[in-house]
């Protein structure tokens, strides 16, 4: 059967589709601690305890609303540290490969943070689902089209169930991207005629040994399969902002290039990507990215949308603008405290949302779109030619990571 084009179909009908999948899912599960919600004190287990998790987790527990209850990690000393960081016993210190689901089989729990490799998000979200638990998704949610078809169907089945889901991007939280981009979307830039976005950065340091199977878990980033290479794990800030701007409207189609020439010494992901998405209306969006150091040249997380009427400018961390005539003139201003606040406001609404009930889970589809459209730039850059979104879209091709040798 064909796939039905991207442009006969809807998000919330592609959402909807891919529902489908978790549909079956057991209705007998875990009992949750629903006392510790009506008493607004949210119990939280830790998925994934490398320095994000764990900084992410103070955050947590800054908040006031939760209560962090169990780790769990690959790593034992990871996990270890974690529980005594946040005055857990050893018996709430989970590790193995299948560390979420000891976790979760504990049973106490009214949510999990999930801030693991991107290999296993859809396999530890769906867990998460299908046991009761509000999911808090770290970026990128998959790193295959498949992967993001699961997340779309686990996020349905919580909404269905009354289960939270969000995922955390920090740019959809500011002021200053919100407004810009409503503006945008109102027509302060007149239609589009091109745009463009970077995401240029030094390189990541590499944690530990190399060359053995838990090296290369300690090294995820430098590692194709288990991250997405940079343009899913990475890059995707640049290109969900690319996303939002386009109103979550994905491109038609996608060429370009990218390599591995200077950061060459662990892993096999690549160092730099270099695209081109047309979106409807032949609206072209150039897209660069690298991961290595380029000797003092700027570089940044930034967008650039042009119109009839003035420009979008946006630079996650720095400034965010509109520039045109009186009509399309917007100052905004800087961001420099995105990183941290863009997981406080999340944190915050995370919990908002669960005392409230609320599960529209609306951050579910748009972070699927963008996790898409870096996919496919990855797609058309590896295989050397232009990739269509309905083409895409219907991929069955699933990365597979050889893990043998790891702890169950």
């Amino acid at each position: 059967m064909n796939p039905t084009p991207i442009s006969d179909l809807s998000r919330r009908q592609f959402i909807a589709r891919a529902g489908v999948g978790l549909a079956a899912l057991s209705t007998t599960r875990p009992a949750v601690a629903q006392g510790s919600v009506a008493n607004s004190k949210l119990r939280l287990g830790l998925i994934g305890c490398g320095k994000r998790g764990v900084w992410l987790a103070g955050l947590f527990a800054e908040h006031g609303g939760y209560e962090m209850v169990a780790v769990a990690d690959y790593f034992p000393e990871a996990a270890q540290l974690a529980a005594d960081k946040f005055k857990l016993t050893p018996a709430r210190a989970f590790s193995g490969l299948k560390c979420y689901e000891k976790m979760i089989a504990k049973g106490g729990l009214d949510a999990v943070a999930i801030i693991s490799p991107p290999y296993f998000h859809p396999e530890q979200a769906a867990a998460a689902v299908a046991a009761g638990l509000n999911v808090y998704l770290a970026k990128p949610v998959a790193v295959d089209v498949p992967g993001c078809h699961s997340i779309a169907a686990s996020g349905a089945a919580a909404r269905k169930q009354g289960q939270v889901f969000l995922v955390d991007f920090q740019t959809r939280t500011n002021e200053f991207y919100i407004e810009a981009i409503q503006r945008v979307h109102a027509g302060a830039i007149g239609d589009f005629c091109f745009g463009e976005g970077t995401y240029h950065d030094g390189r990541l340091a590499i944690k530990g040994e190399t060359g053995t199977v838990e090296g290369r878990l300690r090294n995820w980033v430098f590692d194709q399969v288990l991250s997405g290479d940079i343009i899913v794990e990475q890059n995707i800030h640049t290109l969900d902002v690319m996303s939002w701007i386009a109103k979550d409207t994905p491109p038609v189609r996608c060429s370009g290039t990218g390599g591995r020439r200077v950061r060459v010494d662990v892993g096999n992901a690549w160092d730099h990507f270099a695209l081109a998405y047309e979106y409807p209306n032949n609206v072209g969006v150039t897209f660069s990215s690298r991961q290595f150091n380029a000797h003092g040249t700027p570089g940044g997380i930034l967008n650039r949308m042009f119109g009839t009427k003035g420009v979008l400018m946006t630079a996650y961390g720095a400034d965010v603008m509109i520039r045109g005539g009186a009509e399309a003139f917007y100052r905004g201003g800087k961001t420099a405290g995105i990183y941290k606040e863009g997981a406080q406001a999340n944190i915050k609404a995370f919990h908002q949302q669960i005392m409230k009930k609320d599960a529209a889970n609306e951050t579910v589809a748009p972070s699927v779109t963008s996790n898409l459209v870096a996919i496919m730039g990855r797609t058309a850059a590896y295989e050397g030619r232009p990739v269509t979104w309905a083409e895409h879209l219907a991929s069955k091709k699933k990365l597979q990571a050889d893990l043998t040798g790891l702890t169950a």
